[in-house]
C-alpha cells in the first residue's frame, strides 16, 4: 500500500521524529504526533499501542527510515517511511 493510498483512507498515524525546535522553525503538521529519533525507544510502547497504519517522517527521510528500521527490528508491522516533512505536507494537500 502506499503512502497516498493509507492517507487517503483516512485511518493513520503520523509520527514526526524531527526534534521540537525543527518544528517551530520549519512548521510542523497538526495531526501529527511528535516522537523525536532520539526518544523512539523510550517511546516504544507509545507507538505499538497505535491502532493502523504508522507513518514516520523527518526533515529528508533518513531519520524516518532510523524508526522504520527500528520497529521493524521490534517486529511492529504497518509501518511506513513517509519520507520528509514536504512531501508528507504535499500529499495531504493533494487528497
Amino acid at each position: 500500500m502506499s503512502i497516498e493510498e493509507i492517507l487517503k483512507s483516512g485511518k493513520y498515524h503520523l509520527i514526526d521524529v524531527r526534534e521540537p525546535m525543527e518544528l517551530e522553525m520549519d512548521g510542523e503538521i497538526e495531526s501529527a504526533i511528535n516522537i523525536p529519533l532520539g526518544e523512539i525507544e523510550d517511546r516504544k510502547e507509545e507507538v505499538e499501542q497505535l491502532d493502523g497504519p504508522k507513518i514516520f517522517f523527518c526533515r529528508s527521510g533518513n531519520r524516518s527510515g532510523k524508526a522504520l528500521e527500528f520497529f521493524k527490528s521490534e517486529n511492529l508491522t504497518d509501518i511506513y517511511n513517509g519520507g520528509g516533512y514536504a512531501d508528507v505536507q504535499q500529499a495531504l494537500e493533494n487528497l
